[in-house]
């Protein structure tokens, strides 16, 4: 058998995850992706294979006896755990997940889906615009080009006017070669955003235009 990681950091704040339906392996995310601090997250993995794996590093409180001869370390998940934890970001980590389960991970992607659903609508109002993904079910992004406009020059621009997007690649280099572009400007939505955001989008886009026309 080939053990499974997923790669969660972007479906967790999505959707409702449950490890033992899923049976994968490992499961990982990234707090900040869930409304939380950066520099921490998350890895679960079945026991029985994390305590086949060697610690990564050494410190206090992941061993179990430490000889000249030889050193054993303690069952999961403390071998992983060496030293002092991170305790201020697992706190906020904490009252992050705490947060987004009360407000409930499936109201917030019905919010997005419906921004989605809307900015879809609007960006395509833009002339030039290309819009990059169309799938029936996907997460509240939308990536696009603009006609004869760099995505770094769409950002830088319509940044001076409170909108913030994501110019780029996108750690996805080879996807860019298959559409042949080298980049692309992305939106992503969250609880936080309304539809007031897309419009600011989409009059920001226009603004653009004017300016490379």
């Amino acid at each position: 058998d080939i053990p499974v990681l997923i790669d969660g950091a972007q479906g967790i704040v999505h959707t409702r995850v449950d490890v033992q339906d899923l049976d994968a392996e490992f499961y990982a995310f990234t707090g900040h992706k869930l409304y939380g601090p950066s520099g921490i997250g998350v890895l679960y993995g079945k026991k029985d294979l994390l305590n086949t794996m060697p610690p990564y590093e050494g410190g206090g409180d992941m061993i179990e006896r430490v000889t000249f001869e030889k050193t054993t370390y303690r069952d999961a998940p403390a071998r992983f755990e060496a030293g002092t934890p991170p305790i201020v970001e697992a706190a906020g980590l904490a009252a992050a997940i705490d947060y987004v389960d009360g407000i409930g991970v499936e109201n917030i992607f019905a919010h997005e889906q419906e921004l989605l659903a809307y900015a879809t609508e609007r960006l395509n109002e833009v002339d030039g615009i290309t819009i990059y993904g169309e799938a029936q079910h996907k997460a509240g992004i939308i990536s696009f080009t603009l006609d004869k406009v760099h995505p770094h020059d769409i950002g830088t621009i319509i940044d001076s006017r409170g909108v913030s997007v994501r110019a780029g690649h996108h750690c996805a280099q080879p996807l860019m070669d298959w559409f042949g572009i080298a980049a692309t400007t992305r939106a992503s939505f969250g609880m936080y955003n309304s539809k007031q955001d897309v419009d600011a989008l989409v009059d920001g886009l226009k603004y653009v235009k004017e300016i490379f026309s």
